[in-house]
């Protein structure tokens, strides 16, 4: 849309993919993203792969074609609507580059809202629709070409839009007494025939602020099932809050109550490189100037101050398993996305 229905500055409209082998192997995340109040566009690319965290990003200005989804070597290409896309980053002199066709395995699924208010100041007001799907195509990084099938190339993408907070940051007034707590918790786990969709946001005190919880099957006639709240029970690292297992437990209305197990086995630290929020020079919605901007990004956790910057929110590959034979089919194991930020008090850790 060329005119928002709010001047707020962080309104934002983007894409969202991930790609990953239902292994440790390689895990891939793509963004782009509009900022009508802001003038720009923007666009990164982010892969893992082993010890390696490699970033292409690119910035322009947003001008007047909002169909124009392209940011230099960056390119979004719809080719059934809801079901089929194509996201392709050209060749370039940064290591990574790839030519991917998505398509979903469940019909899309709007997410509830997301509203947030900080000191009476209204900080999220989002909405997102999510899908899980399988990839086709090739991912290339420094020069080694890897062909994507979607017998083993699974992954999750979303659309959202709305306001959150973008580009230069602003001065804090009242906010600075904010603690900055943030507890959150996204899972779109994938299985050969169905997908459940969960999600959970808590303050400090553990109070829910968001969930939802459904389970998806790949006919468009089949309404999802809702599955009621979700218990969220994770395992930390010793010292840390990195999440090493978790037990997810739900208890849908009417039916019988189950488990599923995570374990996150590729984490990607999303907020590293690819504009949400560490780097001064580079956040989402940033202004980069007149002329077309694309940089490269590469950090290597073997390296003791690359290690370090690995903080915030993180989005991982990982496995589930249905616990105790409660698959509602044969299709007991999945994959999918992990993501979690456990930023501030909460009453799962007293660090």
């Amino acid at each position: 849309m060329r005119h928002v229905t709010t001047s707020d500055r962080n309104f934002y409209d983007r894409y969202y993919f991930n790609v990953h082998a239902c292994s440790d192997e390689l895990m891939l995340i793509i963004g782009v993203g509009q900022y009508p109040n802001l003038g720009v566009t923007d666009a990164f690319a982010v892969v893992r792969r082993g010890p390696v965290h490699k970033v292409v990003r690119a910035s322009r200005e947003l001008g007047l074609d909002r169909m124009d989804t392209n940011v230099g070597p960056f390119h979004v290409e719809v080719i059934e609507g809801l079901k089929k896309l194509r996201v392709v980053l050209d060749d370039n002199e940064h290591g990574l580059a790839f030519d991917l066709t998505w398509e979903g395995a469940i019909p899309a699924q709007l997410e509830p809202r997301h509203y947030l208010r900080w000191q009476e100041r209204l900080v999220f007001d989002t909405q997102r629709l999510a899908q899980t799907g399988r990839w086709t195509g090739t991912i290339v990084v420094d020069g080694e070409r890897i062909d994507v099938t979607p017998g083993r190339w699974w992954g999750s993408r979303d659309r959202s839009w709305g306001v959150r907070p973008v580009g230069e940051p602003e001065p804090p007034g009242i906010q600075v007494k904010n603690a900055g707590t943030f507890y959150w918790l996204y899972t779109p786990i994938q299985f050969e025939d169905h997908t459940i969709l969960g999600m959970i946001q808590e303050d400090e005190k553990g109070r829910r602020l968001m969930e939802e919880a459904v389970r998806v099957w790949p006919d468009e006639s089949r309404d999802p099932e809702y599955l009621g709240r979700i218990d969220y029970a994770p395992v930390y690292a010793e010292g840390t809050r990195d999440v090493v297992t978790a037990t997810l437990a739900f208890s849908p209305p009417g039916g019988k109550p189950f488990e599923i197990r995570a374990t996150p086995i590729l984490p990607v630290h999303l907020m590293v490189g690819t504009g949400y929020g560490l780097e001064p020079d580079w956040k989402h919605g940033m202004y980069q100037g007149p002329e077309l901007t694309v940089q490269g990004v590469t950090y290597d956790t073997r390296k003791q101050e690359d290690a370090a910057r690995m903080w915030g929110l993180v989005d991982a590959v990982a496995s589930y398993e249905y616990a105790d034979g409660a698959a509602p089919t044969a299709a007991g194991t999945g994959y999918g996305l992990y993501e979690y930020w456990a930023l501030g008090p909460h009453p799962s850790f007293d660090d």
